[in-house]
This record gives C-alpha cells, structure tokens and sequence, in this order.
C-alpha cells in the first residue's frame, strides 16, 4: 500500500507519518511539501491508495489540486487536511470529491480513526456536520422519514440511507441489513436519484438538513 502526504509543514507531514505507520506498518509513505511535488509523485506512482492533502498549500489552491487529483486518477482516495473546520469548505471538498475531511486541531486518535474508515471503504465527515444533520436520529425522526417516503423511498433503501449517513461502507450496510453488496448498490443508486444528488457525501449533507429543518412540535 502507498500513502502520499502533501502539506507544506514538515512537523505535521511527520505526525501523519506516525499515524499512518501505526495503522498500516507495511504502507509505503511518500511526502510532498507542495503541488508541484505532489503532481510528480502521483505520476510516478499512480498506484497510490490515499493522499492525504492539505488545502492550503504555498504554490496553488488545494481545491484545484483535488479536483485535477479526481479527474485524473479517480481510483485513488484524498482525504483533506485543513486549519479550518468550517462547514463550506467541508462541503466543497465533499463536492469536489473527497472521501474524508480532517481539521488539523484533531485528536490522534479521531485522526487515526478516520483513516482508517475510509481505508475500509467509509467516508469520514467530521462531527459538526455529522451534529447539524443529526444522523443517528434520522430513521426515528417521523417528519425526515415521511419526506424521504414522499420522494417514493421504501422502509429500506431509508435505512441503508441511514448507514450510508454514519460513513459505513458498502459491505458494512450488507452485513448489518442482511443483504448482497450489489443489492445495497442498487439501493443507494435509487436513493441518490430519488435526492437529486450524485455523490454519498452530498446525500449525507442533503438529508441531514431535511431531518435537522423538519422536527415539528407535533412529534412525539
């Protein structure tokens, strides 16, 4: 396995390293203190399996080089590394195509945590968005639930919706419901369509909103 760290401070360049040798010993680690660097690298090794990518780098924007990175080599995971945790530049980068947001104010052991979710397939949001969409109720919520049911949603695809929305991985939403992982793929492709989204990350946002928006007082 080989990882690419791209941020151009070489003391959080090494924290990550740590990081990373603790959760995969055998990974390959390659650095890069800028895009141009980076770029290099990736073109060298376009085997990479995760790039963790800072957005703020010294020669280009790090939206760029993430939306250059998808476009090029669609197959390889990016995980974004911020100082900042607001909900825009979250959401843009969910949009543009990362599997996982991480603030550089983050535990190492939330940090670890999230690498290692989307190395099983998950995407790691961090807990102010995953707060505002309120995820975890989500299925007990009448008001959300009766608006994805308007949206022509059954009682089960709401409820690989609701996997979905904690980050799990195709092949946990299989084993947990108790179904084929290409059975779980369909679901999510109908639910996509039915939000009018075409990512998992945007779904995530999308409902959250409904379920937080929607909490009438006549629930009980």
């Amino acid at each position: 396995m080989k990882v690419l760290i791209v941020d151009d401070h070489a003391l959080i360049r090494e924290a990550l390293q740590a990081v990373l040798k603790q959760l995969k010993p055998e990974a390959v680690i390659f650095e890069a203190s800028n895009s141009r660097q980076a770029m290099h690298i990736v073109e060298e090794h376009p085997d990479i399996s995760l790039i963790l990518l800072d957005i703020n780098l010294p020669d280009r924007d790090g939206f760029s080089v993430l939306r250059e990175l998808r476009d090029r080599y669609p197959t390889i995971a990016i995980i974004i590394l911020s100082s900042s945790g607001d909900q825009d530049t979250v959401k843009r980068a969910f949009k543009l195509g990362a599997l996982g947001f991480i603030p550089k104010t983050t535990e190492r052991e939330v940090m670890l945590n999230a690498i290692k979710l989307v190395f099983s397939g998950g995407i790691y949001i961090p807990s102010e968005i995953l707060e505002e969409t309120t995820s975890a109720q989500l299925t007990d919520k009448p008001a959300a639930r009766d608006s994805l049911k308007g949206l022509g949603l059954t009682d089960r695809q709401i409820e690989v919706l609701a996997l979905l929305m904690k980050g799990k991985s195709n092949k946990v939403i299989a084993k947990t419901l108790n179904m084929a992982v290409p059975t779980v793929k369909n679901h999510i492709t109908v639910v996509l369509k039915a939000l009018g989204v075409t990512s998992r990350t945007e779904a995530v946002i999308k409902v959250g909103k409904m379920g937080w928006e929607s909490s009438p007082k006549s629930e009980s």
